[in-house]
């Protein structure tokens, strides 16, 4: 079966003629007709009526129809997703993204790059989504292999400790560990950064599991659980029945950029460069 065959069927069916889809396709009225009897061939039925007055498609047809809209749509995709590569960055994150600099990277590449359009993906995967190709490069903050990926250490963000707003915790300015160890702690193992291994081996927390932090918010505001996250969160993720309280004790997580070691997108060290730039300023003793 050959896509032209398709083709074919779906524009004679449109134009009404084989001497419109002709025109249409820019082939001759014959390469039409040739078309659409190997198809018929092809696929053992008869797939239009065809008199002198009228065209319309068989029962078979119409099944065969629509089944070629769809397949002819998906080619037209996946054309579109090959050529887009040079005029559009995907960036995946399993939950905030770059935190308090989201909206000024977002600033300062629409400036800088206009003609590539950057794009947030939020996909709740180990890699940010970059092992399983939705994305060209991601921001990780979980335990993950990097030896796989390219990458680059943007930052270390500070662990703050989640409570439900009408905790008693919640009107100290700080937490502890060992303050947060007899509730139930609320994680998220494929994409979280946060595992009982923070706490001594004989006083851990019971442990909730989630995949979302859609749900991981719902499970803390409603008072069973407590939650343990970096700095990021806080900002891309106020909750009314949520607070969030620096956790003293606790060490930074890693942020890195990853991205493919073969074949990167052409925009990659742009990304990297802005980044780098963004993170470099906050940390800077005048900003």
């Amino acid at each position: 079966m050959d896509i032209r065959q398709l083709r074919c069927l779906v524009e004679i069916v449109d134009s009404g003629t084989f001497t419109d889809a002709a025109i249409e396709l820019g082939i001759s009225q014959a390469a039409v007709s040739r078309n659409l009897l190997a198809l018929e061939r092809e696929l053992g039925v008869r797939l239009l009526h065809r008199t002198s007055r009228s065209l319309t498609p068989t029962a078979a047809g119409v099944r065969v129809l629509a089944r070629a809209r769809h397949v002819l749509a998906e080619l037209d995709e996946l054309v579109s997703e090959a050529t887009s590569g040079q005029t559009r960055l995907r960036v995946g994150h399993a939950w905030s993204a770059f935190g308090r600099h989201t909206t000024e990277f977002l600033r300062r590449w629409a400036a800088a790059y206009p003609g590539i359009e950057l794009q947030l993906i939020r996909t709740n995967t180990a890699s940010g989504g970059l092992a399983e190709g939705l994305c060209d490069l991601a921001v990780v903050r979980a335990h993950l292999e990097l030896s796989r990926f390219a990458h680059v250490l943007l930052t270390q963000e500070p662990r703050y400790g989640v409570l439900p707003a009408d905790d008693p915790l919640a009107r100290k300015r700080a937490v502890t560990l060992d303050q947060l160890r007899d509730r139930t702690l609320v994680i998220d193992r494929r994409t979280g950064s946060t595992t009982v291994d923070l706490w001594p081996e004989d006083a851990r927390p019971k442990i909730e599991l989630t995949h979302d932090v859609d749900d991981w918010l719902a499970a803390i505001s409603s008072g069973r659980c407590v939650g343990v996250t970096p700095q990021a969160t806080t900002t891309q993720y106020r909750r009314d029945g949520v607070v969030y309280r620096p956790l003293r004790d606790a060490p930074p997580v890693d942020v890195h950029l990853i991205w493919h070691r073969e074949d990167p997108h052409p925009a990659t060290q742009a990304a990297v460069g802005l980044l780098t730039e963004l993170y470099q300023e906050s940390s800077s003793p005048t900003s």
